[in-house]
């Protein structure tokens, strides 16, 4: 532990006293200021040593370091931060996409625990936890006060441990308790379906299998659909999608650019901004796209719905996303730790940054909250028609297989229409793409 400490201190150090020799001319500025960077080391190392020998109780100096260590970075912005060897482990388990625990990206907010979005068929998000939904108790204890870290290790446990949460939801009077109970929590970064003509890939996560996935499940869905000829566009569901690798969130966006800039990334050093850039080949081959965006897609998801809408790619359909443009490099440490930093800001191939901000969409649709079943008899009397009425007359204008495939597209639009009150986000973005294929192909 001692080697530990002054390895850290000799860094520290060795930085400043580069830096004072680049800047000798302004030592004597540096006396004048209220304290020096040496001064403050001082400190730390009195206060160390007084808590170590006076705190009410005994401290491991392990403990009180890596607490020194994460405050140093938490104070920072949210999402830097230390992570302590197990936290490590854990993380790089959860970009190979199974780990255990709930199931909900967070982050903080006013001193508590706010919800970016939960992951897709885990325990969170059969229990009802919604993105934007703020975590208050933990098994009755306040997470106020608490580090991120702190509040996610009171939500860690054994696999089939049961938890119970406390929330507060906008548009609730008051808070509610939520029970949970953990699991091993297995992601599946990418589900398809076909939904008339229409392919609908969901992307819930950015790991190493997200693009592997992606280009997998669209070639299925296209056979599935009998051809691309029978396709009349693709859905890219990236809501309450909270991001993940950044190296994968450019190849989901460059599987749907044949050129140009996906995002561009600028730290502190203008020498170390990069740019990346698509290459050639779109697995939709110029097929209509819309991308559904919330408040729960957040940072690889908001970089690949800022390319693909600069770049007229795709109509970007939902609301206002997360608004995380920042960069994490997670640096290996000694001692099997890890320290996440944030590095650099990213930008869209327009230039803008999305930090704070979000990607607004280029329509907007607002996912309405389950209403009570219509009165079933109040809505029959609507439902009659002149096929209904007894000694109507016959179409004699149309064969018998075109009445069939006259009452089959019909079937269709009436499955598109259940399909709104079951998730109103995407029945929408579905009939954008219909209204496209309605309209034919670009001259």
């Amino acid at each position: 532990m001692k080697k530990f400490v002054m390895a850290a201190a000799g860094g520290a150090l060795a930085s400043v006293v580069a830096t004072t020799q680049f800047v000798g001319p302004l030592l004597a500025q540096e006396q004048n200021r209220p304290s020096s960077v040496y001064e403050q080391l001082d400190l730390f190392g009195d206060i160390f040593e007084r808590i170590r020998a006076q705190y009410v109780e005994e401290v491991e100096p392990k403990d009180l370091i890596e607490a020194a260590i994460n405050g140093m970075l938490t104070s920072l912005d949210p999402h830097s931060s230390y992570l302590p060897p197990d936290d490590a482990a854990d993380m790089r388990v959860q970009t190979r996409g199974e780990f255990g625990g709930l199931g909900i990206e967070v982050t903080q907010e006013d001193g508590f625990v706010k919800v970016v979005s939960p992951i897709d068929d885990t325990p969170a998000d059969e229990a009802g936890i919604e993105a934007g939904d703020f975590i208050t108790h933990v098994d009755g204890e306040s997470v106020l006060g608490l580090t991120l870290d702190e509040a996610v290790d009171m939500m860690r446990g054994p696999v089939g441990s049961e938890i119970i949460i406390t929330v507060v939801r906008e548009g609730e009077e008051e808070p509610f308790d939520v029970s949970i109970i953990r699991d091993t929590i297995k992601l599946t970064a990418v589900r398809s379906r076909v939904v008339g003509e229409t392919v609908v890939l969901r992307v819930t996560t950015f790991n190493d299998q997200t693009y592997p996935n992606l280009s997998e499940m669209l070639a299925e869905r296209v056979e599935e659909a009998g051809g691309m000829e029978n396709v009349n566009g693709f859905v890219l569901d990236l809501r309450n999608n909270p991001g993940g690798l950044l190296t994968q969130a450019i190849r989901v966006s460059d599987a749907f650019l044949e050129e140009g800039e996906i995002v561009s990334t600028r730290g502190r050093d203008p020498a170390d901004g990069e740019r990346f850039n698509a290459t050639p080949g779109d697995l939709a081959v110029g097929k209509p796209l819309v991308v559904l965006i919330n408040g729960g897609s957040a940072s690889a998801s908001e970089i690949v719905a800022g390319a693909l809408q600069d770049h007229q790619r795709a109509i970007v359909v939902g609301t206002k996303s997360f608004g995380k443009g920042s960069v994490q490099t997670v640096m290996p440490l000694r001692g099997d730790g890890a320290m996440r930093l944030t590095t650099a800001r990213y930008y869209t191939p327009s230039g803008r940054s999305i930090q704070a901000l979000g990607v607004s969409p280029d329509i907007v649709v607002e996912q309405p909250r389950p209403a009570p079943d219509a009165d079933e008899e109040e809505t029959d009397a609507f439902g009659r028609s002149e096929a209904d009425l007894r000694g109507r007359l016959d179409n004699d204008s149309l064969t018998e297989d075109e009445i069939r495939q006259i009452e089959a597209d019909r079937a269709k639009a009436e499955a598109s229409a259940a399909l709104r009150q079951e998730d109103y986000q995407l029945a929408y973005a579905i009939d954008i793409l219909k209204g496209l294929s309605a309209l034919g192909p670009k001259n």
